[in-house]
C-alpha cells in the first residue's frame, strides 16, 4: 500500500478512484488513514458481518455439512 502525505490528497483521491488502489495517508499525530475505493470497503464490511457472530456459525456448520457429505442434493425446481 502506498504511503502518503495528506497535503497532495486530492490527487492520491482522483488516483485511488482511478487506478483502484489503496493508499495510507500519513498525519503528523501519527493517526494515519486508509483510502481505499467505497466498493472495496462495502465488501471488506460484507466479508466482516458474514464471518462474525451467528452468521459465522452457520456458514462453518454448512462447510462442515459439506465436507462430510451430510447434506441433502436439491435441484432448483425442487425449492
Amino acid at each position: 500500500m502506498k504511503r502518503v502525505k495528506y497535503s497532495n490528497l486530492k490527487f492520491w483521491m482522483n488516483k485511488v478512484q482511478n487506478d483502484n488502489i489503496k493508499v495510507t495517508i500519513s498525519m503528523k499525530e501519527g493517526r494515519d488513514l486508509v483510502l481505499l475505493p467505497l466498493e472495496e470497503y462495502n465488501s471488506l464490511k460484507e466479508t466482516i458481518y458474514l464471518l462474525s457472530g451467528k452468521n459465522r456459525e452457520v456458514l462453518l456448520k454448512s462447510i462442515d455439512e459439506l465436507e462430510t457429505g451430510r447434506f441433502v442434493r436439491n435441484s432448483y425446481n425442487n425449492l
